[in-house]
């Protein structure tokens, strides 16, 4: 079987056999690539610790008719040793594998840009340096506008005027205007806005100086943002308070 290394980002796992695994990767040059570890269940498994979700890994595959094979596994980053110590990192840290797993949906596809924001958002969130839902609520903006579905906070997304503007619409896509408003739009404080389009661009400074009421309706709507383009939620949303 022909083999190719590639380094990756472990989003979930589940067993097969009595001692093998299926372990669901990101991969960056390969996209999302589904893959059998073999024997890696058994106490004897020499590398069982760096298949484990939110491991950033170097691995050499070998390619397969249905799934491929993981032949080599060396951790190059064990963010889930430092998240799993702190149960608001570890449960933000889910919804951005379950994230960047919805959201690159056609296997050995690259995605690169989506496989570096995952593992910047991952170092983000287990370096402690940003509270865990801004760094989660930052990663969701960012991986979404990745994805194609990048949102305005700064100009009405019907007519194009500059704002600021008071209401705000995920279908929509960001904001609106008064002559555009749609039935059913959020009308957020002018400084959540702000904390939105601070969240996107990575500006923390703007985002540690926010009231709290603020970056709670913020997160809510950043929330509403992703359910609307995913179409459906994600499961591990639920554990995280918002």
């Amino acid at each position: 079987m022909p083999l190719y290394r590639d380094e990756a980002v472990v989003l979930r796992t589940h067993k097969l056999g009595e001692a093998d695994r299926i372990i669901t990767l990101l991969t960056r040059q390969h996209g999302r690539v589904r893959a059998v570890a073999k024997g890696v269940r058994r106490t004897t498994s020499r590398w069982g610790s760096r298949l484990e979700p939110f491991t950033h890994v170097d691995l050499q595959l070998a390619e397969g008719r249905s799934l491929d094979v993981i032949t080599q596994a060396e951790t190059l980053d064990p963010f889930h040793a430092r998240l799993g110590l702190d149960y608001d990192r570890y449960t933000a840290g889910t919804v951005m594998l379950e994230t960047a797993e919805r959201l690159v949906t056609e296997e050995k596809e690259p995605a690169v840009q989506q496989f570096l924001l995952l593992v910047g958002g991952l170092r983000a969130m287990s370096g402690g340096e940003h509270p865990a839902k801004q760094v989660l609520d930052s990663y969701l903006l960012r991986s979404l506008s990745v994805a194609g579905y990048a949102p305005s906070f700064d100009h009405c997304v019907q007519c194009g005027v500059e704002g600021p503007h008071r209401f705000f619409n995920p279908s929509a896509g960001g904001v609106l205007c008064a002559s555009d408003r749609l039935p059913g739009s959020a009308t957020p404080a002018s400084e959540t806005v702000t904390v939105l389009g601070a969240l996107l661009v990575g500006d923390w400074p703007v985002v540690h100086a926010a009231d709290p009421r603020h970056l709670r309706e913020a997160s809510n709507l950043v929330s509403a943002y992703l359910a609307w383009h995913l179409e459906r939620g994600l499961r591990s949303m639920a554990y995280v308070e918002r």
